[in-house]
């Protein structure tokens, strides 16, 4: 039986990740000098790895995390399906204090398990799975791809990892991440295991203090 390793990554720093401001899928930042340096550290680290095919979202920076791997001819495809959840109204904005207390009591209702609620003019959790099953099934089903670099972002990898996983939605802030974080999951059969869970140890030694704003 053939086992799929998944290597799903989260895209390196923004300045908008730095500043605190909520990107979404409307705002297509690049990466900033620290992100472009993480995302050195962790090609440094996993460049010997035969990818066969490396999957990024529609937004350039998670293209530009992965460039290192792009550039040694690696086949890359871009889904948007796999673009973070829709922030609506609030994407690019300067976080007031009421703001932040309507974006958390909004993560409050998840994990109460209202699901289908979301921001206003953005997505709800069960949205993202819309579009990200047909997606997942993509990938999944290419049987000749048994080591995949999937480069996306946080709130919709933590969904991505429930489907993975057969967990509720209601419980995917269980699933942490950092900026270039990996979590490798191993596939055998219809069950994933993790391997690797929110690391980080390629960029201890390798993004250096001046990158660590």
């Amino acid at each position: 039986m053939t086992t799929k390793k998944i290597y799903l990554i989260r895209h390196g720093q923004t300045d908008f990740n730095l500043k605190g401001i909520v990107q979404g899928s409307g705002v297509d930042s690049s990466l900033n000098d620290r992100g472009r340096a993480q995302a050195e550290a962790f090609y440094e680290t996993y460049k010997n790895i035969a990818f066969d095919k490396i999957y990024t979202s529609a937004l350039r920076r998670t293209r530009e995390s992965v460039i290192g791997f792009i550039e040694k001819g690696i086949p890359t495809e871009c889904l948007s399906g796999l673009n973070e959840i829709s922030w609506g109204t609030k994407e690019g904005q300067p976080i007031t204090p009421e703001e932040d207390a309507y974006y958390h009591w909004m993560l409050d209702q998840w994990r109460l398990g209202n699901t289908h609620e979301r921001i206003e003019g953005g997505e709800s959790p069960e949205d993202v799975t819309k579009r990200q099953d047909p997606t997942l099934t993509h990938i999944l089903n290419q049987s000749n791809e048994e080591n995949v670099l999937i480069c996306m972002h946080g709130r919709a990898i933590r969904i991505l990892l429930c489907r993975l996983l057969n967990y509720p939605l209601k419980s995917m802030d269980m699933f942490e991440h950092e900026n270039l974080c990996l979590y490798l999951l191993e596939q055998s059969g219809a069950c994933f295991t993790v391997r690797k869970y929110n690391d980080t140890t390629h960029l201890k030694n390798r993004v250096t203090e001046a990158a660590e704003v």
